[in-house]
């Protein structure tokens, strides 16, 4: 091949590793939330909600990322994982982001239409393509499950299992948005003194 078009061939293979390594096209984010609710038991407790994401601008050839999204409640062990299709180990119970209920830990105690039949907590239900790396501000959590104990045995230590109660209507949370290890980027803390 000769000419302008095998030239226009060298340039453009020489363009694509380029583009592949190009440092600092990212921008990275930490969200966060924390937000009053009661557990399974009626108790009150905080619940921190929290992710991470690289953003790329409209240009770029990437998608944005994100980590999973983390559900904690405050004097529990459980920590909750919520995934989409962009993530491995998303779980089969549905679309969109979700967590799955564990067989003998979780039972499911709210059904809806749109929900698959094992599916514990899910974001932003009925959006079956929702993706964590998209959410900004606002999102609604679905928490279809509970315990099956509240309590379990691990190497003689108890250890709390609950989380946030279930409820057919989902729990609104707003979520801040700051700069990946910026001094603001430090997630809000539980105060083990309610733990007692």
């Amino acid at each position: 091949m000769t000419g302008k078009a095998g030239m226009m061939r060298r340039v453009f293979f020489l363009f694509i590793p380029m583009v592949a390594v190009l440092p600092g096209c990212a921008s990275y984010y930490s969200y966060f939330a924390m937000f009053p609710a009661e557990n399974s038991l009626g108790e009150s407790r905080q619940v921190r909600v929290s992710w991470d994401s690289a953003e790329y601008p409209g240009w770029w050839i990437l998608d944005d990322r994100s980590t999973a999204l983390k559900v904690e409640t405050q004097c529990s062990d459980r920590i909750w994982r919520l995934r989409d299709d962009s993530h491995e180990n998303a779980g089969s119970c549905g679309n969109g982001i979700r967590a799955c209920a564990e067989v003998g830990v979780d039972r499911v105690v709210v059904r809806r239409e749109e929900l698959d039949s094992s599916a514990c907590l899910v974001v932003n239900p009925g959006q079956g393509n929702a993706r964590i790396a998209d959410i900004e501000g606002r999102l609604e959590l679905l928490v279809a499950c509970e315990p099956v104990s509240p309590e379990s045995e691990r190497e003689g230590e108890t250890l709390n299992m609950d989380y946030l109660r279930a409820s057919p209507v989902p729990y609104t949370v707003y979520t801040r948005k700051v700069p990946r290890g910026s001094l603001s980027a430090s997630l809000p803390a539980f105060d083990d003194s309610a733990c007692d």
